[in-house]
């Protein structure tokens, strides 16, 4: 069985939680966003790591790839900026360096300072590499409704005819990152994707939106990580686990 994982955003536990719901021997496909706002997203990179899942880029490892390369460069007299002067920091990417012990909050006026941790460096560096690797999409040697299914952080279908072209693979790349419309018309591929969090999995004729808001806890209806079976059309969810 081939499963597709929505955004798991460091929620360790709560992947651990629906894995153990599936069945064994089971291939796992995630569609990014595994970092930031959850405490735990080291672990979930190293679990993705260890077990060789496959797994494309989502916006969340792309800002952390791309503050990241500050942190290695001054390391460890890094000063982190106001997280709210940081669109990674500000939107989970303070949790993401606590998981490492390479930062931590100062208890008196709330500032990340630098933590000193060779351990957690290496681990930090080793996983910038591996995130700069992966896709942008996976595409599947199956089709669904007579059309190539084809795995992405968000909705990407109406860019498809862009994937290949060289000269556009910026206005691609920007798109498959950030877009958060689902398709507009009868397109060329059937897309799985997370990103944008909705209360309950979307299955269309044309796309499935897998992202059911893991991180979002104190809304009615989101709360969930859920993965999407390819072969028997079955969606299972977990509730929101520390």
């Amino acid at each position: 069985m081939t499963y597709v994982i929505g955004d798991v955003h460091g929620h360790f536990e709560t992947l651990k939680a629906l894995i153990s719901k599936l069945p064994k021997n089971s291939e796992f496909i995630f569609v990014g966003d595994l970092v930031d706002r959850g405490l735990h997203s080291k672990e979930v990179i190293e679990f993705i790591r260890t077990n060789k899942y496959k797994c494309v880029l989502g916006n969340h490892e792309k800002m952390m790839i791309n503050y990241g390369t500050s942190v290695i460069k001054n390391y460890p007299k890094h000063h982190y900026t106001n997280y709210y002067l940081s669109d990674w920091l500000y939107n989970g990417g303070k949790q993401t360096l606590i998981s490492y012990g390479i930062a931590s909050i100062d208890n008196y006026d709330k500032k990340l300072l630098c933590v000193e941790n060779k351990e957690g460096f290496e681990a930090f560096k080793s996983d910038i590499e591996f995130l700069k690797a992966l896709p942008y999409f996976i595409e599947l040697p199956i089709k669904r409704n007579g059309k190539p299914v084809v795995i992405s952080h968000v909705s990407m279908a109406d860019v498809w005819h862009l994937a290949k072209d060289e000269k556009r693979q910026n206005e691609f790349e920007e798109y498959t990152l950030y877009n958060r419309k689902n398709p507009k018309k009868d397109v060329e591929i059937f897309n799985i994707f997370g990103h944008t969090p909705i209360k309950k999995v979307d299955i269309s004729k044309h796309f499935i939106n897998i992202d059911t808001g893991c991180y979002i806890k104190n809304e009615t209806g989101y709360g969930r990580l859920s993965a999407y079976c390819i072969e028997i059309n079955e969606v299972i969810s977990e509730n929101f686990q520390l």
